[in-house]
């Protein structure tokens, strides 16, 4: 994982936003094709909306492309391009939660941040709550409190992720467990796979409305899909022309 090679904050910031949602192995090659094209906050933040959906293509939320973006924005035009490092100023920038904002913590700066995701779950909930149903984060955070290596956090962090993903490989499946556990909704035939189909069109060219119809699924999600995408800022109407937002 690139992002472990290299713990600089512009790197740990792009890769927790990727990693919302996605998993390890489909953002890799994403985070090395980004950085390269944007390679520091700099770049990304005068970088065109357009063309960094192009390059989150794949990824999907896209928004948390336009978060990403809008953050590198506030860091260079706010922040005077220094990454901030207390947590109130880290939770500002777009896209970035509580739980974000402890991994840019621990990750970026080495600090005992207490946060807790997914594989942070599945470790805590297989080794204090096996047979428990409905188990609160409050819960695990009290563990996490309790074990953290306060003078690694980062290392017991990178450890903690492993473990978890381990466990998972080995047929633990607990994670339904938590009770902030939400099933992600199937992509086909939902108004996301529209979404995407319409961002993936129009990376390639402009299109009126009723050009880009013939090219996506038109059925009755579309128009929610369209005007979703207008409305988060994604897609935007010059004349009657479609574009991704530049």
């Amino acid at each position: 994982m690139p992002w472990r090679e290299d713990t600089r904050l512009y790197y740990v910031l792009v890769s927790e936003l990727m990693l919302q949602q996605t998993q390890v192995p489909r953002v890799v090659p994403k985070f090395e094709a980004f950085i390269a094209a944007f390679p520091d906050e700099k770049a990304l933040a005068v970088a065109s909306l357009a063309d960094v959906l192009k390059l989150w293509q794949g990824l999907g939320y896209n928004r948390r492309a336009k978060f990403l973006h809008q953050a590198a924005q506030m860091i260079v035009n706010e922040y005077g391009g220094k990454f901030p490092e207390a947590e109130a100023d880290i939770l500002r920038l777009p896209g970035v939660g509580k739980n974000t904002a402890g991994a840019i913590l621990a990750y970026a700066f080495n600090q005992p941040a207490i946060y807790v995701e997914t594989n942070v779950r599945t470790v805590y909930i297989h080794h204090f709550f096996a047979d428990n149903f409905a188990v609160d984060d409050k819960e695990i955070i009290a563990l996490v409190e309790a074990t953290i290596d306060r003078e690694n956090p980062r290392k017991f962090y990178q450890n903690l992720m492993d473990y978890g993903s381990w466990l998972k490989s080995q047929g633990v499946r607990n994670i339904a467990q938590s009770r902030h556990y939400k099933k992600q909704s199937p992509l086909k035939g939902s108004i996301r796979e529209v979404r995407g189909q319409i961002i993936r069109v129009l990376s390639d060219n402009d299109h009126t409305e009723f050009s880009l119809r013939r090219q996506v699924v038109a059925d009755e999600r579309f128009e929610l899909a369209l005007a979703g995408l207008v409305a988060d800022g994604l897609v935007a109407y010059t004349g009657d022309q479609l574009h991704l937002t530049k």
